[in-house]
């Protein structure tokens, strides 16, 4: 029998002070966990089965592949991540480097990336292959009240190898610096996933969690479950509908918006945690799902940029809904097999980023994100401006070697038709002296 887990509280916090509203939103993981009853917790997972994770692992299992999760921490010594957790970073008081898990929130998060697969038990990730970078940005109370601190964990994670960064957070207030953060990490070539957030009583927040709503950002939202027949021994619920089942239904709980791209189960999940499993819901676990199968895609196609990444997986999406995108599901369920073995036509841009004939400040002063033809696959400018000088000074010592070689041999060509120019005329022989 598992222990229930305390409760995690997903409660923000007001923030009363303009100042403060204006450089720290209060914000929380977007998760509440209730407790889990249940022996097979591999049973459990219904979401493996809903999306059909069992045949994407036949073509990728994200080996190779480092997601960031920039979170509460992650519990490196559960049976689930064992071998699966890099040293990361702590942003938050510097005690630890990431792996270890005050709150339980990130462990779940993620446990649900990349937990092992290789055993019967226990939770397993949909990117199994992958290593997780953990990256400690929520306190013992599961938020952050500065922004400034998840913008300074995501660089950090940019820099130490994560092509794949998950933010199961978010708050009301955007934030240039993360806004900036979150540049960094498109111009890095990292895909960067993040929940829409949760329904919260007495909470006055309706849209989307920044930085969800950043354009450019996989911002996902949780769908529900629905019992059918057929369902897993142990208590396990499969969900009904699509491949292996899909209630299609949005959540109840979980924001959503225009900002919307992509959904995932959110609802009666088997999580991770340190010292056991619980029972959780929230776009929080939601968002962990589109994270492992943009790893799982971005194993299979080593030299796949994240702009074509972020193309694969809305393209493929199942589409709930009215047709095409809507402001409830977005482009629809991710769909991993699909992901993996759909033949798509390349993009040159983030599909998510609105279209500009050309680039031009946004309200932060930065500049349209799409990349250009003169900027590497990961993101570095190759006509950089000491590049252009030396192609300048090269081009002007050619221009005047041209030039010298032209007038020499101008020279040498010259014919002149005035008396005096020219070569001397040959000497008249002389003649005999007379006899």
């Amino acid at each position: 029998m598992i222990r229930p887990p305390r409760t995690l509280r997903a409660v923000p916090r007001t923030v009363s002070a303009a100042v403060a509203c204006v450089v720290a939103a209060a914000v929380v993981g977007a998760g509440a966990p209730a407790p889990a009853y249940a022996d097979a917790i591999r049973d459990e997972q219904y979401q493996l089965r809903a999306l059909d994770v069992p045949t994407a692992w036949r073509t990728s299992t994200g080996a190779g592949v480092t997601v960031a999760v920039l979170d509460s921490g992650v519990d490196a010594g559960h049976p689930d991540l064992a071998g699966q957790v890099l040293p990361g970073a702590d942003f938050v008081d510097g005690t630890t480097d990431g792996r270890r898990d005050f709150v339980g929130h990130g462990t779940t998060v993620a446990a649900l990336i990349a937990g092992r697969n290789d055993k019967d038990s226990g939770v397993a990730g949909i990117a199994p292959g992958a290593k997780i970078l953990p990256v400690r940005v929520l306190d013992k109370d599961n938020k952050y009240d500065d922004a400034t601190v998840v913008a300074k964990g995501l660089r950090w994670a940019v820099d130490h190898g994560a092509t794949v960064a998950n933010l199961s957070l978010g708050g009301g207030i955007r934030s240039d610096a993360l806004a900036d953060a979150l540049a960094y990490a498109a111009d890095h070539d990292v895909v960067v996933v993040a929940c829409t957030g949760n329904v919260t009583p007495g909470s006055n927040l309706t849209e989307v969690w920044y930085p969800a709503r950043e354009p450019g950002v996989l911002a996902v939202a949780g769908l529900t479950d629905a019992p059918q027949a057929g369902a897993a021994p142990g208590g396990g619920v499969a969900a009904g509908g699509g491949v292996g089942g899909s209630a299609d239904q949005l959540w109840t709980g979980s924001l959503t918006g225009p900002p919307t791209v992509l959904t995932a189960p959110a609802v009666n999940l088997i999580g991770a945690r340190p010292g056991g499993y619980w029972r959780v819901q929230g776009t929080s676990f939601a968002a962990p799902m589109v994270a492992g199968v943009a790893a799982l895609v971005r194993a299979r196609w080593h030299d796949l940029d994240a702009d074509n990444v972020v193309n694969r997986l809305i393209r493929t999406a199942r589409d709930l809904g009215p047709p095409g995108r809507d402001d409830r599901y977005g482009y629809g369920e991710v769909d991993p097999v699909a992901a993996l073995t759909t033949q798509l036509p390349v993009v040159r841009r983030n599909p998510l980023l609105p279209p500009q004939a050309q680039p031009s400040p946004s309200a932060s002063g930065r500049a349209d994100r799409s990349r250009p033809a003169f900027v590497s696959r990961a993101g570095r400018p190759w006509l950089t401006p000491r590049l252009v000088l030396v192609g300048f000074a090269v081009s002007l010592v050619v221009l005047v070697l041209t030039l010298v070689v032209a007038a020499t041999v101008n020279r040498r060509s010259c014919r002149c038709s005035w008396p005096g120019c020219g070569p001397d005329p040959p000497a008249r022989p002389t003649p005999p002296p007379p006899p």
